[in-house]
């Protein structure tokens, strides 16, 4: 059974600075949604505060996984870890001096994804298969769109139902940016998840977007409800296309 999560009027700061604003947005079971933004305007805040790494001051945020409704204010990361909701943190944040598969196995945290371990694991090999070449290497010798696979693969090992991916283009060229925007739309098809993708590059993030949303310095400045709106709209023009 697919996953939902619905995100309504948060508030949150760092100390006196606030930084996420009313923000209200919906990811629909099965929906791949993109939240476009360029740097500093809430879009990591967003995905910590789904993940109980900032408190939000005001608001809701409800996930339902398998049929069941679950508010998310007021658990701890780990609580919402185990329910089956995985971070794929900008930067990667891998162990560099574990091996790819060390890294993998210490992606299999939440009690359902042990039990499971070599399942998962041949799942995450088959969906990415260089991962199983260099299964032995250590992750800091890989490239960086290795490296983004790993990241990538250690949330798969979670066995997750909703997948938030924090900037996946950071720090690769642009042929390795389409590669890993393929392997997210890949990934999502064949898992059934269901994914929130923060995303400055908007080019290769609506590919994959069934819609989306823009923040401007902490709220929603803009709700697209398919990619041909995305595309069509004069905010991300501006801004994101030069146009």
């Amino acid at each position: 059974m697919a996953s939902s999560l619905t995100i309504a009027g948060i508030h949150a700061a760092y100390g006196a600075v606030r930084v996420i604003d009313g923000v209200s947005l919906g990811i629909g079971a099965g929906e791949t949604v993109v939240l476009l933004g360029t740097n500093g305007n809430g879009k990591s805040t967003i995905m910590k505060c789904i993940m109980g790494i900032v408190r939000p001051s005001a608001g809701s945020i409800i996930a339902v996984i398998d049929g069941v409704n679950h508010d998310l204010i007021g658990r701890t990361t780990e609580e919402i870890v185990d329910l089956g909701i995985a971070l794929v943190p900008e930067g990667r944040r891998l162990f560099p001096k574990l091996s790819v598969e060390e890294n993998l196995l210490l992606g299999a945290f939440r009690r359902a994804a042990r039990q499971a371990l070599k399942r998962n694991l041949d799942a995450c090999f088959e969906t990415f298969p260089r991962l199983a070449e260099r299964r032995r290497l250590l992750a800091g010798s890989l490239s960086g769109g290795e490296q983004q696979m790993l990241a990538l693969g250690r949330a798969l090992m979670l066995a997750p139902k909703i997948l938030l991916i924090d900037e996946p283009s950071v720090g690769l060229a642009p042929i390795l940016v389409a590669r890993t925007i393929d392997a997210i739309a890949e990934m999502k098809t064949r898992h059934s998840l269901t994914v929130l993708m923060a995303e400055q590059n908007f080019t290769q993030a609506v590919r994959i977007a069934d819609r989306g949303y823009v923040i401007v310095h902490g709220r929603i400045a803009f709700e697209g409800g398919s990619a041909e709106a995305l595309n069509n709209n004069d905010l991300i023009k501006k801004f994101y296309l030069g146009l």
